[in-house]
């Protein structure tokens, strides 16, 4: 699934109380923990990010200390103990197996020792898979028995929504939707590889004029760079959001991802938006226009600005068509 649909159905499961054990698997970077922790702070849930492959089975279980003639097990104080929340195991499948054998019972019986999970936390965990290049153990049969198995993949509309919230360069936006391949790319023999994750990193680099390579490796670095003496032909973005449509669409395939993307970002206010929408219908061929639109509809929903912008463009004759028009391709 992409990672939207794994924010949808964990909220879900959120939404209806369903606290079922759930193993997240897929390639390092794609952004498995920062979807679980911002599931927990939309549903004002206390997050709690458990290694165990940092730990050892008597760092969970407890120490064992006398009490009244007997042995007790004394819980470690990073486990929760009262109100509501996430626990998670990320990394699950990187402990040895003897941890995962104390985990087994943590999942299941939601207790371990003396200590006992509290009835309002879901506990929930991720993993790499071996196929990914992480040094993991095999999942034993009766620890995996005990998930709701759920595996996510990158992908490029969802990378570009994270980005647009978190104010990407509109470069690095532009050139990621260019080239979605290198969204995700683990290569060979480097240590450095694409990311959604070392895209982030990327970003940083280059708006502190940093080379990105050691982010995402040389080849991708030299893609990028490319790319950018390419764009420097983008037409005046700032132009036509100010409502100047006489600026012709550009030929150049690197050129429109560019201009689409770099309109996207700057679309803050709802009548930006519709000197864009008018340029593009204008000038653009529909599969540029619903690309805008698809990125556009999400940022302004976030914004409150969708009612808005919608109710304006069903009063224009051109972009009512093309509302008709997207609504039918998106509900088919």
């Amino acid at each position: 699934m992409k990672p939207g649909e794994l924010r949808d159905y964990l909220g879900t499961l959120i939404n209806n109380d369903l606290r079922i054990s759930v193993m997240i698997w897929g390639p390092p970077g794609v952004g498995k923990s920062s979807i679980v922790m911002q599931i927990a702070e939309q549903n004002a849930l206390e997050f709690i990010d458990v290694r165990l492959s940092q730990l050892a089975p008597t760092d969970l279980r407890g120490l064992p200390v006398p009490e009244d003639g007997s042995t007790c097990w004394m819980p470690p104080d990073f486990l929760p103990t009262s109100g509501k929340g996430v626990l998670f195991l990320d990394e699950i499948n990187m402990a040895p197996p003897a941890m995962q054998g104390v985990a087994q019972q943590l999942i299941l019986d939601r207790r371990v020792g003396s200590y006992r999970v509290p009835d309002g936390w879901f506990v929930w965990a991720a993993g790499n898979r071996k196929e990914d290049r992480a040094a993991v153990f095999d999942m034993p049969g009766p620890l995996a028995n005990r998930f709701v198995h759920l595996e996510v993949e990158p992908a490029a509309e969802d990378f570009r929504q994270y980005a647009y919230s978190n104010t990407f360069h509109e470069h690095v936006i532009s050139f990621v939707t260019f080239r979605d391949d290198l969204l995700h790319k683990i290569m060979e023999n480097e240590n450095a590889w694409p990311s959604p994750r070392s895209w982030e990193m990327a970003d940083s680099l280059y708006k502190a004029g940093l080379d990105i390579a050691p982010a995402v490796g040389p080849a991708p670095a030299s893609e990028f760079y490319a790319f950018l003496e390419i764009i420097e032909n983008t037409p005046d973005l700032d132009a036509i959001a100010e409502g100047k449509t006489s600026i012709a669409f550009p030929e150049e395939p690197s050129l429109r991802y560019a201009s689409v993307m770099g309109l996207v970002g700057r679309c803050l206010q709802p009548d930006i938006a519709m000197h864009c929408f008018r340029w593009l219908v204008d000038k653009a061929p529909a599969e540029w226009v619903q690309l805008f639109a698809t990125d556009l509809f999400p940022r302004l929903r976030e914004r409150d600005q969708l009612t808005e912008v919608h109710q304006n463009m069903l009063g224009d004759k051109q972009l009512n068509a093309f509302l008709q028009e997207f609504t039918e391709l998106m509900t088919a």
